[in-house]
């Protein structure tokens, strides 16, 4: 059994947890066969080496699914503040065409 490690969620975040989960379940499903018709195809001898490697590249893209997934779900751009005014440049001095004598 995987190890779980408890966070304080609220209802929101919960309910937002539950549905990356089930979205990912569903885009990932494909990405899990692949990764279990791998290593039951694959003595013991054979398990590390490039087993391993294309165990990491198809768990990396589960990974890459995850933060996807997450992201989907969430509203585009924007921020719910108003941002804070910009206060006004001063303005630059005038070029002194190179003159030194002019400072």
């Amino acid at each position: 059994m995987a190890r779980h490690i408890p966070v304080d969620l609220t209802p929101e975040q919960q309910a937002e947890a539950e549905r990356i989960r089930q979205a990912l379940l569903a885009a990932a499903d494909a990405d899990i066969c692949e990764l279990a018709e791998l290593l039951a195809s694959k003595p013991d001898s054979k398990i590390f080496g490039q087993t391993e490697f294309a165990v990491r590249d198809i768990v990396n893209r589960i990974g890459a699914k995850a933060i996807e997934t997450a992201l989907e779900g969430r509203k585009k751009g924007g921020t719910k503040v108003r941002p804070t005014p910009v206060p006004t440049a001063v303005k630059s001095p005038a070029s002194n065409d190179g003159d030194p004598n002019v400072w």
